[in-house]
């Protein structure tokens, strides 16, 4: 089973420019995670593919665009690095989900089908609704239901490729830095953060 994941950004509602992160399944259109952030990134993305777990279970591959936090690309417009992984493309190979990436604007039809309809359809609803914040409760209780029921359809082979059940999945979306413990103990982390280690370990990188 195949998923897609993107973001359009957009002017949702007067004044305000938020990107929206979907995440879909190929073989229906069906939408299962849709949410406003003020940027998209890694941690958007981690969102999007917990929501689908959460709700369905584990997928086989995911169909995303180059961007820098997907796919580390050494040539502008050229191929990925496939080796030298992103903190995304990390959690993804723990999960053992096959990352594809699109090479042109095309590949990546079904999903600008759905964020045109979205871009569409959204502001006009969400002006209706009075709404002028991240109502992303608004959006996945409300539009995205609406939106599965008109534009989903059946899969061509029935029975699913999900897995479920991976309890697991809690620790992979985390990003990983590596630090040296070279004649200390200390290490330092984000936001001012240290981090201290037993002494045997001194000489190690983490």
């Amino acid at each position: 089973m195949m998923i897609h994941q993107d973001g359009s950004s957009h002017q949702w509602v007067p004044g305000k420019q938020w990107d929206l992160i979907v995440t879909m399944d190929d073989a229906t259109n069906e939408q299962y995670s849709m949410f406003f952030v003020e940027e998209e990134g890694t941690w958007s993305s981690f969102k999007g593919i917990e929501d689908v777990i959460a709700k369905r279970g584990l997928f086989c591959s995911l169909y995303t665009d180059r961007a820098t936090h997907y796919w580390n690309t050494p040539e502008a417009g050229g191929k990925v690095d496939k080796v030298n992984l992103t903190q995304f493309g990390e959690a993804m190979k723990s999960l053992r989900v096959e990352m594809i990436p699109a090479y042109s604007p095309k590949a990546r039809g079904r999903s600008e089908r759905a964020f045109r309809i979205h871009q569409e359809r959204l502001p006009k609803e969400l002006a209706l609704a009075g709404i002028v914040d991240m109502a992303n409760r608004y959006l996945s209780k409300t539009c995205m239901p609406t939106l599965n029921t008109e534009f989903s359809h059946a899969p061509r082979e029935e029975g699913s490729a999900l897995r479920h059940g991976w309890a697991g999945r809690w620790r992979i979306y985390c990003a990983r830095h590596s630090r040296g413990l070279w004649a200390r103990t200390t290490a330092s982390g984000s936001r001012g953060l240290s981090f201290r280690f037993p002494r045997i370990l001194t000489g190690c990188t983490m």
